[in-house]
């Protein structure tokens, strides 16, 4: 993996290069928000990990400006905060992961290198499709009546997992292990809230009311409605 480490944490950085090196990584650092924006558009990184206190922009503006211009590379946010409001904040922006400082390497080395093959593991054939919707896993695109809908890795996976089986209901649980197959890490399941409610506004931009068609069904989960 070739990746991009944003922190201002001189001895993190130093610590992390050593042990992604010693993997067989390529690792990157940068001690500023918009020194990391700056090479994330001049150079092609498989993910990035980017803290949420930075000296000059936070690491949830890095992540709205990454998004907002396209750059759709996996994204993990770094933070010693541990509320939920800072996690679910990060989620909406377009993160595609969160972990909170302490943190086990070895976990971190998993997250990063799960949201990697996600975005690369897909079989060439792996197009999933309900109505209008259309979901090719291996260019990682979406389209909505021949409209591409922007998304993260993870959104996508959730919405194929809920596509795949139109009309059930799969819960919170089951849709955050589909949408993180290859992650071992524990993350709550009311996290899919979130991810849900940025797929529905997804969808409205496109067509006035199609986030309907990811229904909740109370006290059970969710379900795609063609």
């Amino acid at each position: 993996m070739r990746l991009l480490l944003i922190d201002d944490d001189e001895a993190l950085l130093q610590s992390l290069a050593i042990i992604l090196g010693a993997e067989g990584h390529v690792a990157i650092t940068t001690g500023s928000g918009r020194g990391g924006l700056d090479r994330a558009e001049r150079e092609r990184f498989d993910a990035i990990l980017c803290d949420i206190n930075l000296p000059d922009i936070d690491g949830f503006t890095v992540c709205r400006k990454l998004r907002a211009r396209g750059d759709t590379t996996p994204l993990v946010l770094l933070t010693s905060r541990d509320g939920d409001i800072d996690e679910a904040l990060g989620l909406e922006l377009g993160a595609d992961d969160y972990v909170t400082k302490p943190f086990s390497h070895r976990v971190l080395l998993a997250r990063l290198g799960a949201l990697v093959r996600r975005a690369g593991g897909a079989a060439p054939s792996d197009i999933v499709r309900a109505g209008e919707l259309e979901i090719d896993r291996e260019r990682l695109e979406i389209r909505f009546r021949g409209t591409a809908l922007v998304a993260t890795l993870t959104e996508l996976r959730l919405l194929a997992a809920l596509i795949e089986v139109p009309g059930r209901v799969l819960s919170r649980d089951k849709l955050l292990a589909r949408a993180r197959e290859d992650d071992d890490s524990v993350v709550a399941p009311r996290l899919v809230d979130t991810y849900v409610a940025r797929l529905r506004k997804k969808l409205d931009e496109i067509e006035a009311g199609a986030g309907k068609r990811i229904e909740t069904v109370t006290g059970a989960g969710y379900r795609w409605r063609d």
